[in-house]
């Protein structure tokens, strides 16, 4: 990924992490998230992190209709952590704050902590890799910027196209992922791919997929 020289060496990522299951919000190591908080639990969590390392853990919750547990779902495997760099307050009782996404992580088990909001163990070793992921690229620019103009007129998305031909192919593939409407298994997909060449490859099949069929993206699980 992009060097951040404010994020944590690997070697100091935390034990724990305060996680936010958010079907609707997706994480890549060096994408930025803007999130908008006001539920207690997750002003809570904001404010402990930023008491502390500044990072949270955004996750999806596992794509189950008839969940149980509504307010404690069951969690993916995989998430990705950000650290808060931006931060505001609102007069009506909110926070707003943008993450930036640093390494991925698996959850090796929830932990019981007294807090409102949910806490994991996470295992960050698959993932050392994410801070020199984006090195493995070899983007067929020609090939992309025609699948996007297809994609995009179908799904009426307008694009800067002259940002996207500056920007580079790792930040190109990140941004890309995460703003493309792509339902939940699929975006599940592109944050658990190997290695960034499996992602913008993931990425492209998707494009390819849709633009062939009309519609939306297909499922990958």
């Amino acid at each position: 990924m992009e060097h951040n020289p404010f994020a944590p060496q690997f070697d100091d990522l935390p034990q724990s992490l305060a996680v936010f299951p958010l079907s609707s919000a997706f994480l890549l190591p060096s994408g930025y998230l803007p999130l908008n908080i006001f539920e207690p639990r997750y002003l809570q969590m904001v404010e402990d992190a930023l008491a502390d390392n500044r990072l949270i853990g955004m996750i999806q919750p596992q794509p189950q209709p008839h969940q149980q547990d509504q307010e404690k779902p069951a969690l993916v495997k995989t998430g990705c952590a950000g650290k808060i760099v931006e931060f505001s307050e609102t007069t009506d009782g909110r926070y707003l704050v943008n993450l930036c996404g640093i390494y991925r992580f698996d959850v090796a088990e929830e932990l019981s902590v007294p807090k409102a909001y949910r806490v994991v163990k996470p295992d960050w070793t698959p993932y050392k890799g994410d801070v020199s992921a984006h090195r493995c690229l070899d983007l067929d620019r020609e090939k992309l910027k025609a699948l996007l103009h297809n994609y995009f007129d179908q799904h009426g998305i307008d694009c800067d196209w002259g940002t996207l031909d500056e920007a580079p192919d790792g930040r190109l593939i990140t941004c890309l992922s995460m703003v493309c409407p792509f339902e939940e298994a699929e975006r599940q997909a592109l944050l658990e791919a190997p290695c960034c060449k499996a992602r913008a490859q993931i990425f492209m099949s998707m494009l390819e997929m849709a633009v062939r069929s009309g519609k939306e993206p297909y499922s990958c699980y």
